[in-house]
């Protein structure tokens, strides 16, 4: 398993601009591919993003296409968010996630193997 903290939330205008951080520690982190979630109240965990081990397979949510873009920098065991265009209904807890498998991050969240704590973006209109 691999352990995550994220970093980076706050509050922004709608339009502004947001980069979450999610630094891993733990067992190598290049064995993993990654993932960004949101979790708006009231609501389901929904998949935002995911990246695989090298960055050669990219997916993104509909709702997120061409405003976000995901990232990782495997020398410093980080991956990364940039939030852009933001919309009021971007407003969530955003949690990264790892697993051995991008398809378990893409279509099977209830398998992914590490969570991080999740930290709050809120966007004012």
């Amino acid at each position: 398993q691999v352990q995550l903290v994220e970093s980076g939330g706050g509050l922004v205008q709608a339009g502004g601009s947001l980069r979450l951080s999610c630094a891993a520690s733990g067992r190598a982190f290049s064995n993993y591919a990654m993932g960004w979630f949101r979790q708006a109240p009231g609501k389901e965990r929904e998949f935002v993003a995911a990246i695989n081990w090298n960055g050669g397979r990219i997916y993104y949510a509909d709702s997120v296409k061409g405003r976000f873009t995901i990232s990782r920098d495997n020398v410093k065991n980080m991956v990364y968010l940039q939030m852009n265009s933001l919309k009021p209904e971007d407003t969530a807890v955003y949690s990264c996630a790892a697993d051995s498998l991008i398809d378990t991050i893409i279509s099977n969240l209830s398998r992914v193997g590490s969570w991080g704590q999740g930290t709050q973006v809120t966007v004012s209109s």
